[in-house]
């Protein structure tokens, strides 16, 4: 048998994917003009009171007297719907029906079944349907409360946690109707409408990338010539090691970038004879801040990317020279916090600790480390091109990690073992437990009353977001807050004049990251790191990650404030 040479392989597989990816955004989507060329079309809009759009609602047409529907639809994503009929009736009536809404009857009169039958298409003004509160809203909500807490105060493991939420949400909705119907909550089939399968997908992608990075050695070497450059001074060294941390966090992603970092900083802290941990905790601390600066760089930014249409670029330009300035006042604080540590260390380490260092810290494999470079660049620049071309970061992420498995040939088992999937669960079912609170209007309700209190004050919003979500994401694990404030989010931007630049956005993206340096608790990368450290005999308390966390929380949030005041014109 004749095989391609691996540059024809790698060249081929390129380009079908890349023709695959092309073919899935030109595929044409059908259209309710073109269902009502056959017959007469009745449509419309749904809206809540919020003005968001109202999705999989039923609508149905009936006659007078009638029992059964004579045509049927359900409202799409943006709440349009179309009933398509097969002739125009002397009299209809529409009926719009919507778990945890006040049904709504429309009565058709002589003129617009006259439109109807003339042009063949009415549309009907747009319609806004009432909330109503059931027993499932506070089942929703109870569920939702208990799932948080389960995860703030670790009394499960968050996916474990999250699981018994979805999975609550789920058997209640199933079984607990049969017996009291206003305890429904949603289906099984709506509530994977909620999963954001972008972010699963460009998380998944992101791991099998990093995880061939891995293997090449380039994290190790890269700490250790961050020792070797900072001449022993340990104050240089935790300052080019943050600087180093914040950097790889934007282009990896922050709990990943800990995982790479830790132990290696652990090793260089005790051959200096400092305690390991006043490198390791500014470096989570940088590393939460760092990530805030691209699209890829915290699972909240994934997560606020793909629901609001922010891409890499957008992270980029909008969030860049904020995070910066934060850094060099986290810099400023780390090295007076930690002023007695530096003090400790006199003249460097041994001969034999620095050879052993420096064979830890080496390049395991150059030509590896070449190809992934060239890979992960050009998937950068994917994620920068694809903005423009309406491409979602997960098809340059998924391209990436299929170019290097191709072209390096690692062993697929151990790449497909190095995928977080404790994690992916965790993401799918966090987004049903949310998307129960979001379908029986908890969120909603939430959005109502943060708006009465900012007004059309923009300034006001910014601050609430930053300052407010910051402060819960000290006790809140910062992804499923995020998660749950983007419907919140969501309905101020659309209220609140001058908000459509997505600078609310911006704002939970930098409190959500920036809150989580405030306990140990208030991230993933936190969490990640401390687990580390446990296991090499240098635990991270409590009261000693709040000590310098929670300072450095606030420094962080108000810079963060003021840079978007000051980036959006909001002053």
């Amino acid at each position: 048998m004749k095989y391609l040479h691996p540059r024809k392989t790698f060249t081929l597989a390129l380009f079908f994917i890349g023709l695959l990816s092309a073919l899935w955004f030109l595929i044409p989507r059908p259209t309710f003009a073109s269902e009502a060329e056959s017959g007469y079309l009745i449509t419309g809009r749904l809206f809540d009171p919020q003005g968001q759009p109202i999705v999989a609602a039923e609508i149905s047409a009936y006659l007078p007297g009638e029992e059964e529907a004579i045509a049927e639809a359900e409202s799409q994503e943006d709440g349009s719907w179309g009933l398509v009929l097969n002739y125009v009736p002397e009299e209809i009536s529409v009926h719009v029906q919507r778990s945890h809404f006040v049904d709504q009857v429309i009565e058709l009169d002589t003129v617009n079944l006259a439109d109807l039958k003339e042009t063949r298409v009415l549309r009907i003004e747009e319609l806004s349907l009432d909330r109503k509160v059931t027993a499932g809203f506070w089942i929703a909500t109870a569920i939702f409360v208990i799932v948080l807490l389960l995860i703030a105060f670790e009394i499960l493991h968050s996916t474990t946690a999250a699981l018994l939420g979805a999975s609550a949400v789920l058997l209640i909705s199933a079984l607990g109707t049969a017996f009291v119907p206003s305890m429904y909550i949603f289906n099984f089939e709506r509530a994977l409408t909620y999963i954001n399968w972008e972010v699963i997908f460009l998380v998944m992608a992101m791991m099998i990338v990093v995880a061939v990075i891995e293997e090449t050695g380039i994290f190790q070497w890269t700490a250790f010539q961050a020792y070797r450059l900072s001449g022993g001074r340990s104050w240089v060294l935790v300052l080019i090691l943050m600087a180093f941390t914040a950097v790889a966090s934007a282009l990896l992603d922050n709990f990943t970038t800990m995982l790479l970092m830790t132990p290696i900083s652990l090793q260089i802290g005790l051959a200096l004879g400092i305690n390991p941990l006043a490198l390791i905790i500014p470096e989570v601390l940088a590393s939460n801040v760092g990530g805030i600066s691209t699209l890829i760089g915290t699972p909240t930014n994934i997560l606020i990317g793909a629901s609001a249409g922010i891409g890499f670029n957008d992270f980029l330009i909008n969030q860049t020279i904020g995070v910066v300035v934060a850094l060099i006042a986290m810099g400023a604080y780390v090295i007076w916090h930690y002023r007695k540590e530096w003090a400790k260390v006199s003249g460097g380490i041994s001969e034999t600790l620095y050879e052993k260092l420096k064979e830890n810290g080496r390049i395991r494999d150059p030509e590896a480390l070449k190809k992934s470079g060239i890979v992960f660049g050009l998937t950068l620049l994917g994620f920068v091109l694809g903005e423009r071309i309406h491409v979602v970061p997960a098809v340059p992420a998924i391209i990436g990690a299929t170019v290097l498995l191709i072209w390096l040939k690692p062993d697929i088992h151990q790449m497909i073992k190095a995928v977080d999937w404790t994690t992916l669960v965790f993401f799918m079912t966090l987004f049903m437990v949310v998307g129960a609170v979001q379908e029986v209007g908890l969120m909603a309700l939430a959005a109502t009353g943060i708006s009465k209190i900012v007004g059309e004050n923009l300034g006001l919003a910014i601050f609430v977001i930053v300052i407010g979500v910051g402060s819960l994401s000290t006790v809140i694990a910062n992804i499923p807050l995020a998660a749950s404030m983007l419907p919140v989010v969501d309905f101020l931007s659309g209220s609140i004049p001058g908000a459509s630049s997505k600078v609310l956005y911006y704002a939970l993206s930098m409190g959500a990251a920036m809150g989580g340096n405030g306990f140990l608790i208030g991230g993933e990368a936190n969490l990640v790191t401390a687990g580390i450290t446990a296991q090499a005999g240098s635990p991270i308390s409590f009261k000693e990650f709040f000590k310098i966390g929670l300072p450095i929380t606030y420094i962080t949030l108000f810079i963060g404030y003021l840079w978007l005041m000051i980036r959006f014109g909001a002053f």
